[in-house]
């Protein structure tokens, strides 16, 4: 089975100063494609997080997987009932219903990519911003929970604030 509509399946190239950049340094998000520009197949946005900095918390989502490839530096991971680090050159797959979230270490920033199948993330990303900056509610991401398929959960390991595993 494939994503991809092969009957509206066009190669997609987006040139790195043309692609949308929220946030400011150290912390941004660069939004590459969305599923509607990869015609279903997938978001592909790339994320830098300087030293110790918090990612969305515990979350799963119930159709699509999340894909992290880590260019540099280290990522902390929740997996389920567990904390790995990703590191420089590391990839994984986070299945749908696992419930994780990350962050990065005290001692490293990161610059990652991600990938999300079958998904149109990038208005997610855009409320998320908006929230950064004031322009709106954090009670925004929990009333779009079901639209965005990014669902909240408690992590009594994640909020313990344990480190991350090799």
């Amino acid at each position: 089975m494939t994503l991809i509509d092969p009957t509206s399946a066009a190669p997609v190239l987006v040139r790195a100063d043309e692609a949308e950049l929220l946030g400011a340094p150290p912390a941004t998000i660069q939004l590459l494609a969305d599923g509607s520009d990869t015609s279903g197949a997938l978001s592909a946005v790339r994320t830098r997080m300087g030293k110790g900095t918090a990612g969305p918390g515990p979350h799963l989502h119930h159709r699509a997987p999340e894909i992290f490839f880590v260019i540099e530096g280290a990522l902390d991971v929740l997996l389920g009932e567990e904390i790995v680090t990703a590191r420089d050159g590391d990839f994984l797959l986070v299945p749908p219903q696992t419930v994780h979230a990350f962050r990065t270490p005290a001692d490293h920033g990161v610059d990652l990519l991600f990938l999300m199948p079958g998904t149109d993330r990038f208005e997610y990303f855009r409320l998320v911003e908006r929230i950064r900056q004031g322009q709106a509610s954090p009670q925004e991401i929990l009333d779009t929970q079901e639209r965005f398929d990014n669902h909240f959960v408690p992590s009594t390991l994640w909020e313990s604030g344990a480190d991350g595993g090799a």
